[in-house]
């Protein structure tokens, strides 16, 4: 089982990202040194209060979400923060868990069944592409803000947050795409969506997402 010091829970995340800030320019608080410190040493302390300025609630939740599981190993295949993740299975529980969505198992089935955006129209919670296998849609991350995504990248390697503008992902990047509103609704409504009236067609995502919903075994 994962050693629980190697995650950040979300909830503590969430409260650092709100106080951070509300108290960007105040003096140090003695009873907040420690796990200032913390997050200091791992790394967090800018990214955090980057996202808390730069998304709304919802996509705040999901990437905070996202946020609390930096540290995780990869693992192929992997779906959960105590076996590890993979790319794809990464993005799938975060969707799962912050919005009640269970997006497709591979990367590439992702980027079918969402909605293309161009790169400029990039805001939090939405998902980056690469070309990391030779193959097009190959890798997955979920876009943080301020060019910065986090993923889970390779076998020896933990979940992170990297810039989109180092050349590696910016050779390999594939394009970006965006889970639409309908489809992030919560499972009592996402029922409607995915099986709709006989006079009206299911949306080519919403069908993609009900046709891939029961392929968790599958690898990415």
């Amino acid at each position: 089982m994962l050693p629980v010091m190697r995650m950040i829970p979300p909830a503590l995340i969430l409260t650092v990202a709100a106080l951070w800030s509300a108290t960007a320019f105040a003096a140090p608080s003695p009873a907040n040194d420690d796990m200032t410190k913390m997050l200091a040493d791992k790394g967090l302390l800018v990214q955090i209060g980057q996202v808390g300025q730069n998304v709304g609630h919802k996509a705040s939740e999901l990437v905070v979400n996202a946020m609390g599981l930096l540290g995780v190993p990869y693992k192929w295949g992997g779906n959960t923060a105590e076996t590890g993740f993979d790319c794809s299975g990464f993005v799938r529980s975060v969707y799962e868990q912050s919005v009640g969505l269970l997006l497709p198992r591979k990367a590439e089935q992702q980027a079918s069944a969402t909605e293309t955006i161009s790169k400029s129209e990039l805001k939090p919670g939405d998902l980056v592409f690469f070309n990391t296998m030779r193959r097009a849609f190959s890798h997955v991350g979920i876009y943080i803000g301020d060019g910065k995504f986090i993923h889970a990248p390779k076998a020896g390697e933990e979940v992170r947050v990297e810039s989109m503008s180092l050349s590696y992902w910016r050779r390999r990047f594939d394009g970006a795409r965006r889970v639409a509103a309908a489809q992030s609704a919560q499972p009592e409504q996402s029922a409607a969506i995915t099986a709709p009236p006989a006079n009206v067609s299911a949306s080519p995502s919403a069908a993609l997402l009900k046709s891939f919903a029961d392929e968790g075994a599958s690898l990415r």
